[in-house]
């Protein structure tokens, strides 16, 4: 099949052509454990996971590999974990908070139906050279002081911006209109104010690595260079993640890497995912609407329930991911309730396989159109004949999103765990039965016991006419 992919660097949808179609390779920028992650983070974890499931369908399981990193050492790190951790030193302290929110953050996207990459290096195992020869960033930072591009002043090794022709190409920011602004340190080291810290000097109360320039610690972009390089080589495939990345950091993993390696790219295809804001407005604490994953998966803030993971990813599939995307209880209910649907009618038949409708793969094939994925996926649930095969065919396509893996009762929301699946499918048997032979006083019946279990039954008809009834749980 052919994949079509946008590309931010170029500005177009171009046909995707992998540099070895024997190993595609795919890097995404991953979390900075210093809190659990909101939804906001959730959307490139969800968009990227969707990306990595085709290509292993289009290449083969063993044929990609997919790289997201986990920061582990960061400012934001260093504060909280004196914040919350007073009495221990800083380095046992900062090992407390980053255990603690990565861990979280793997229950988390487990949650939301995420495959685990392929590798998932911690930036700080790839600071110092390493036996393994694996790229680091002491290394690259030297490769980019000897080639000219880097420099130290004020205690700092510094990128320079003007030493790079093409500087700002993926933003579209020329260096000459750059200003010192809300984004760009203002330092009177600096040879130009869009130059950006490849390596700080740490005080004795901040964790460091020894260096050529001094104990210090490196800064934020060198981090992904290094560990992409040393998983993918100096040039790869795909590089992803949320919008807010393209200025600075993937500008500066790009100047960097280009720069250290002597490369034309770094990646070829330049892919992000678009905003996410909360019932009509941006995300924040001051407006009382910022919400985790963890938040969604396990309390009642949001819409006065806990949700499913599975929901989650649906309500985050049905917005194109270059699109941005409002996150609202209404579209979370709707997803459930097309969710419920689609599992009453695969049942649970989940270790069989089935092939894939060829239409919701040119739909992904298209750049990612999951909304018209999800379209045909919706065409496939209403007409279907209610055959196996038919089922079968729409959970192996859902599949392709991450979705109906599982059996109608691991379907269940965390709120309805106590729901008898089984013993509700018996009672629904017993009704059709009544309803064939038009005993309706006992399908009544029925249909009351059921509400009293709080199970509410919707009665309607399939494409050929035949009755079928669907069941919710009632909020």
């Amino acid at each position: 099949m052919d994949l079509r992919l946008y590309d931010t660097l170029t500005k177009e949808k171009r046909v995707f052509v992998p540099i070895d179609p024997a190993n595609v390779r795919i890097y995404v920028c991953g979390p900075t454990v210093y809190d659990f992650a909101h939804i906001g983070n959730a959307r490139p974890v969800i968009v990227f996971d969707t990306l990595f499931r085709l290509l292993r369908h289009v290449y083969g399981e063993r044929h990609v590999t997919y790289v997201r990193n986990i920061t582990d050492v960061d400012d934001k790190i260093n504060d909280r974990a004196a914040r919350d951790f007073p009495g221990l030193p800083l380095n046992e302290a900062i090992r407390k908070v980053t255990e603690k929110t990565a861990n979280q953050f793997h229950a988390d996207v487990e949650a939301l139906g995420c495959l685990r990459p392929t590798f998932e290096p911690r930036a700080t195992e790839f600071v110092l050279p390493r036996p393994d020869g694996k790229t680091d960033m002491i290394t690259l930072i030297k490769q980019l002081i000897a080639r000219g591009h880097a420099y130290q002043a004020g205690g700092e090794v510094l990128f320079d911006t003007q030493s790079m022709a093409d500087y700002g190409a993926l933003s579209g920011r020329r260096l000459e209109e750059q200003q010192a602004g809300a984004r760009i340190a203002v330092d009177a080291h600096k040879k130009h104010p869009t130059d950006f810290v490849l390596w700080k000097l740490s005080s004795e109360n901040e964790p460091g690595w020894e260096s050529p320039w001094g104990r210090g610690r490196p800064g934020w972009h060198i981090e992904c260079s290094a560990m992409s390089a040393a998983y993918l080589g100096n040039i790869f495939d795909i590089h992803g993640g949320g919008l807010d990345l393209i200025f600075p950091h993937h500008e500066n993993e790009i100047a960097q890497s280009r720069c250290a390696h002597g490369t034309e790219v770094m990646a070829n295809y330049w892919m992000h995912n678009g905003f996410l804001q909360v019932e009509g407005e941006k995300m924040s604490k001051s407006l009382g609407n910022f919400v985790t994953i963890n938040e969604l998966l396990a309390t009642r803030k949001f819409g006065g329930r806990q949700w499913a993971g599975e929901v989650l990813r649906l309500a985050m599939l049905k917005t194109h991911y270059r699109s941005p995307i409002d996150w609202t209880v209404a579209a979370l209910e709707e997803s459930r309730k097309t969710l419920d649907t689609w599992y009453d009618i695969i049942g649970d038949d989940t270790a069989a396989d089935g092939e894939a409708d060829e239409a919701v793969l040119a739909a992904l094939g298209d750049d990612l159109n999951t909304v018209a994925a999800i379209t045909r996926l919706h065409a496939l649930a209403a007409g279907r004949a209610g055959s196996t095969d038919a089922k079968r065919a729409l959970k192996a396509s859902a599949m392709m999103l991450g979705l109906l893996g599982r059996t109608r009762a691991e379907h269940v929301a965390p709120d309805m765990a106590t729901v008898d699946v089984s013993a509700i499918d018996g009672l629904l048997l017993q009704r059709r039965e009544a309803r064939a032979r038009k005993d309706f006083k006992e399908s009544d019946r029925i249909r009351d016991q059921l509400a009293a279990m709080g199970v509410v039954l919707k009665d309607g008809k399939d494409a050929d006419g035949k009755p079928v009834t669907t069941w919710e749980i009632a909020r």
